[in-house]
């Protein structure tokens, strides 16, 4: 079975990847190469297909990786209806009931109603009264 897969080139913290169709049982980086379909730069976000090749390939059953059936959905070519998009990863959290959002909400402690503040009585200066 033939896949259409992206095949790393260029420097180190520079890629430039191939898009290729090769036997989906041999390594990516194997050399043995079908048909080179297209290339994708992801600093610049270039991309270069061969539209014709890609549909023709795509009818003969050449299954796309995840990430060149994004590409080639991007760029306007027309996916078979037998090909499944992969489901879409949600992380769960491991701990969920420590959550801060999954606790129970605190209530306010009950306090007596609100009255008005009793002003403490301003006591007089003590008069002198020693004669």
């Amino acid at each position: 079975m033939l896949a259409i897969r992206m095949q790393r080139n260029g420097r180190v913290h520079s890629p430039v990847y191939r898009i290729v169709v090769q036997e989906s049982q041999r390594h990516p980086l194997s050399g043995r190469v079908v048909a080179e379909v297209g290339n994708y730069n992801p600093e610049t976000k270039k991309v270069v297909l061969d539209k014709e090749k890609v549909e023709f390939y795509l009818k003969n059953g050449a299954q796309p990786s995840s990430r060149v059936a994004f590409v080639l959905e991007k760029n306007g070519v027309k996916l078979p209806k037998w090909y499944k998009k992969p489901a879409e990863k949600h992380a769960a959290a491991k701990h969920a009931d420590k959550l801060r959002k999954n606790q129970p909400k605190e209530e306010a402690p009950a306090e007596a109603p609100e009255t008005p503040a009793e002003a403490p009585a301003e006591e007089a200066p003590a008069e002198n009264t020693e004669a």
